[in-house]
């Protein structure tokens, strides 16, 4: 399911269907969940997907800047890009978790010095 599992709140509905349907001796696959977190550098991305509200057909809308810079996004990217390996933050073994062991989270900002 990949980032699905915490981006669009899938986690709650996994363990949700785990508890409703899987039998005692089931096996649930995959098993384990893994987030990992990798810095990234490309100028033309950050052009097309910030940048791109300083004019938008024409029409400025930087004040929209602030806002997108500020929302998660999910993306593909290449890996010429990377800052440096992936780095696990959370790990779980699915079988056993329960729903009440999810907490929100608090929010990390890396910086990165070049």
């Amino acid at each position: 399911m990949g980032y699905f599992l915490l981006y669009e709140s899938m986690l709650d509905t996994v363990l949700y269907a785990r508890d409703k349907w899987l039998v005692d001796d089931g096996v649930m696959l995959p098993d384990k969940a893994i987030l990992n977190v990798c810095a990234i550098e490309d100028a033309a991305y950050k052009s097309e997907k910030i940048d791109f509200w300083d004019s938008v057909y024409g029409f400025d809308m930087r004040v929209i800047k602030d806002i997108a810079i500020s929302e998660p996004l999910v993306d593909v990217v290449e890996a010429k890009v990377f800052l440096f390996f992936r780095k696990p933050v959370w790990f779980s073994n699915l079988p056993p978790l329960i729903q009440l062991e999810l907490k929100p989270t608090t929010v990390v900002y890396f910086l990165v010095n070049q």
